[in-house]
C-alpha cells in the first residue's frame, strides 16, 4: 500500500521526499555500524579466558546497526511502500535556515566576544528579528538576561564562562 503524496502549499516545491531522506540516513547508519564492527574486531571481538574481549559487545550492536541500516535503506529504495511524502518544501526549509545559520553565526562569535556578550546579541537580534520586538525592549532584554547569567555564574556560584578572544568584559576583572 503506497502513501498518499501530501499537496505541498501553493508556491513552494519539494526540496526532499521521505524516502530518499531515510535512504541518505539508512545509508550513514550502515556506515556507522560499519566501522562500529570493524574496529570492535581490531580491539577484539571475541570470548577470551576471561570472558568476553573489549571488542565483544560493541561488534554485536555494530552488526545490528548495520544490518537495521541496510533493511531500512531497502525499504526505502526499493520497496513499493515507500514513503514518497514531502519531507520538506522550499517555505519549510527557509524557516529551518531562519534559525540554523543565525545559530551558527552565535557560536562564531562565541569565540571572539565570549558567551555574555554574544548570547545579549543573539538574544536582541532574535527578538526584533522573529519576535518583532522592539530594538530598544530588545537590547534592554538581552543586556538584563545576560547581565544576570554572568553574576549567577561568575559571582555567586565561582563558575566563570568563555570571555571570548578579544575580552570585551576585562574592565570587569572577571
Amino acid at each position: 500500500m503506497a502513501h498518499e503524496q501530501p499537496l505541498a502549499p501553493a508556491g513552494t516545491r519539494p526540496l526532499a521526499r521521505n524516502s530518499r531522506v531515510d535512504a541518505l540516513v539508512a545509508a550513514l547508519l550502515t556506515m556507522v555500524g560499519l566501522v562500529v564492527v570493524f574496529e570492535a574486531r581490531r580491539l577484539g571481538a571475541g570470548w577470551t579466558s576471561d570472558g568476553p574481549g573489549p571488542g565483544y559487545f560493541p561488534f554485536y550492536i555494530g552488526t545490528i546497526l548495520a544490518v537495521g541500516g541496510v533493511g531500512i535503506l531497502y525499504q526505502s529504495l526499493l520497496s513499493k511502500s515507500a514513503n514518497s511524502g514531502i519531507f520538506v518544501d522550499q517555505e519549510q526549509f527557509k524557516r529551518v535556515l531562519s534559525v540554523l545559520v543565525p545559530a551558527v553565526l552565535y557560536v562564531a562569535t562565541i569565540m571572539a566576544l565570549g558567551q555574555y556578550v554574544a548570547s545579549a546579541i543573539f538574544i536582541a537580534i532574535f527578538m526584533v528579528w522573529l519576535g518583532k520586538y522592539s530594538p530598544l525592549k530588545s537590547a534592554v532584554l538581552g543586556i538584563a538576561v545576560n547581565a544576570l547569567f554572568f553574576a549567577m555564574f561568575e559571582i555567586w556560584f565561582k563558575v566563570p564562562l568563555f570571555k571570548g578572544a578579544l575580552d570585551p568584559l576585562a574592565f570587569l576583572g572577571y
